[in-house]
């Protein structure tokens, strides 16, 4: 899908600030690496020092690319759910996938103490909180499929979407009580989000989840473009309404519980790209916002990281905390700048 020949410059010059922002990602973080050494490594050169190698192929590229992929799978869940429900502020949560996701996570988490006495072993792992909060995700999504298919209103699905959101929530909350201080701490640690927990195998089979949900969401384009004037007005055009809806679903489920499953929840950043897309681009467009979106996710995903890992210093802040600090005055000095929203 090549955007028209109007935005290329634009796409061009966003593609070199990505390049440039995955580079400087690459090269910061808690150990300091000369520059010249990492850029060595990276284009395959054995560094002297074995430690440098390990610290760059293991976690720094890992971590850089699970940020660009979780940009941009945020970025375009929220750029969907926006234009299904015609809502400048729903989100990529909306549907309550995300809590879904989270609840596996606390239940794993918080209720697996009694587990945990009766076999001695520890059942919380990396991989396992993926495996649950997939499968919590997975659960809630097959809930709103299945509503979706009898309820024709796209506001009632929204609006029940809300409401799984809230059950879930509420259990979480119930865990929570019951919980000890250990496990409601590792829980706390787990919501405030991280990129840099994943392996290679684990970033292959994100990798392929987004993709998926990439995928249906550049197969929804026509009706997207059709659904900002109206179900109506779709539907003239020949837009099988049901099938889009379920596409769209599904391409949400898949983006924001594959990211929340990985990563942890989160926040802003599928909220807000796609409004900073539509200021920048000054367009409704989905064939321009589409990619556009996919791209500035992954910039403002791979900026966000490398404030949060404090270049130089073992401390590395909750990303949660950096993506809303860092965006919403970005968000609020567009929209008083531009005096009104796109959408």
């Amino acid at each position: 899908m090549q955007p028209p020949k109007t935005y290329r410059s634009s796409f061009a010059l966003l593609l070199t600030v990505l390049v440039i922002a995955l580079g400087v990602n690459i090269c910061l973080g808690s150990v300091s690496i000369p520059f010249s050494e990492t850029l060595h490594s990276v284009f395959g050169a054995t560094l002297e020092n074995t430690a440098w190698d390990y610290i760059i192929w293991n976690y720094r590229i890992p971590k850089a690319f699970t940020a660009i992929l979780v940009g941009a799978g945020l970025s375009l869940s929220g750029l969907l759910m926006q234009t299904l429900f015609r809502n400048p502020l729903a989100g990529p949560f909306v549907l309550g996938i995300s809590s879904g996701a989270s609840l596996g996570a606390a239940f794993l988490i918080m209720g697996s103490a009694t587990l945990t006495s009766l076999f001695g072993l520890s059942l919380v792992t990396d991989i396992s909180l993926a495996v649950v909060s997939s499968i919590g995700s997975f659960l809630v999504l097959l809930a709103v499929i299945t509503v979706a298919s009898k309820v024709k209103d796209t506001m009632a699905l929204l609006i029940i979407g809300l409401m799984f959101g809230s059950i879930s929530a509420a259990i979480v909350s119930v865990l929570s009580y019951f919980s000890d201080a250990e496990k409601l701490q590792q829980f706390v640690y787990w919501s405030f989000g991280s990129v840099g927990n994943l392996s290679w195998h684990q970033l292959g089979l994100l990798f392929v989840i987004v993709l998926i949900g990439v995928l249906l969401g550049v197969l929804s384009i026509k009706a997207l473009n059709a659904l900002l004037l109206g179900e109506n007005y779709a539907r003239s055009l020949g837009v099988n309404l049901k099938r889009s809806r379920y596409l769209i679903i599904i391409a949400t489920g898949l983006l924001a519980g594959g990211v929340t499953a990985f990563a942890g929840p989160i926040a802003f950043i599928g909220l807000a790209v796609p409004h900073l897309t539509r200021q920048i681009f000054n367009t409704t467009e989905h064939r321009i916002l589409v990619p556009a979106v996919l791209v500035y996710g992954a910039i403002l995903m791979l900026i966000c990281d490398t404030i949060a890992q404090l270049p130089n210093s073992a401390e590395v802040l909750p990303i949660n905390a950096i993506t809303s600090i860092l965006g919403a005055p970005v968000v609020i000095w567009l929209l008083v700048r531009k005096r009104k929203m796109v959408f």
